[in-house]
């Protein structure tokens, strides 16, 4: 019997994903980190940290479009160490689908990664949850509140993991607690990423200015907080915590 709690992480390879994967890792965690393409991320993370700790981590891969292959990456995480106490719900989709060129390819697409696949892992996972006491935590976004432009079909589907949030609460309670965090502006959009353009540092400093803390936040500030939320806050659930730096409040 494996004593050590044991947590997966959905779109974990990399950037928020691996962040919170390291987090609980570094507090006695093992891990299950999953990916879709991102094999040689997921790798590379999976050996930094088994270095660090013999057999702690391990990768599985699963495409949450695909009905069987979340079927599949349900029974496989279970099989890992025997036991699972957190589900991570992370992975995720995102590109701008204008209204009024949206498609039934990219709306199933957002859907799926965003939704679907996390509603029908909690699903397959949640007798395992009710047996560990364990806890569910869905990354959401900022968008599910104040949709993005171009991007409604994104918005939706996170709006949609919020409220899938609340109600499993009700759902699984009170063995498994169920909540979420929102991040605001972590890490910038490709598009502002590099570069001392005139234009770039201006889109920039129009984001700043709309959060009150003046900053972006960074990938431990999620982490930290879906931690919390998984493993100290034992009173808590159906909530969705925004680490948005106070953007919400402009």
């Amino acid at each position: 019997m494996i004593d050590e709690k044991v947590v997966l992480v959905t779109g974990a390879a990399k950037r928020i994903g691996a962040s919170i994967v390291e987090t609980f890792h570094t507090n006695g965690y093992l891990v299950i980190i999953h990916y879709n393409r991102s094999v040689v991320e997921a790798n590379a993370l999976a050996d930094r940290l088994n270095k660090k700790r013999a057999s702690s981590a391990i990768c599985l891969q699963a495409d949450l479009n695909d009905q069987e292959a979340i079927d599949l990456l349900a029974s496989e995480t279970l099989t890992c160490y025997q036991r699972l106490d957190v589900l991570v719900n992370n992975a995720s989709t995102y590109y701008a689908t204008p209204f009024g060129a949206a498609t039934q390819r990219q709306w199933d697409d957002l859907q799926n990664s965003n939704l679907r696949g996390a509603f029908f892992l909690s699903q397959a996972l949640s007798q395992e949850l009710v047996i560990r006491n364990g806890s569910i935590v869905n990354i959401v976004d900022t968008y599910a509140d104040r949709p993005l432009l171009h991007h409604s079909v994104y918005s939706i589907a996170k709006a949609s993991l919020k409220a899938m949030t609340k109600a499993l609460a009700i759902e699984l309670a009170p063995k498994v607690r169920v909540n979420g965090v929102a991040p605001g502006a972590i890490l910038w959009p490709t598009t502002l990423e590099n570069g001392n353009d005139p234009q770039v540092v201006q889109a920039r400093a129009k984001v700043l200015k709309n959060i009150p803390l003046g900053t972006l936040g960074h990938l431990q500030d999620i982490a930290d907080a879906t931690y919390f939320l998984a493993c100290d806050a034992n009173y808590i659930t159906g909530q969705v915590i925004k680490i948005d730096g106070g953007r919400s409040l402009s």
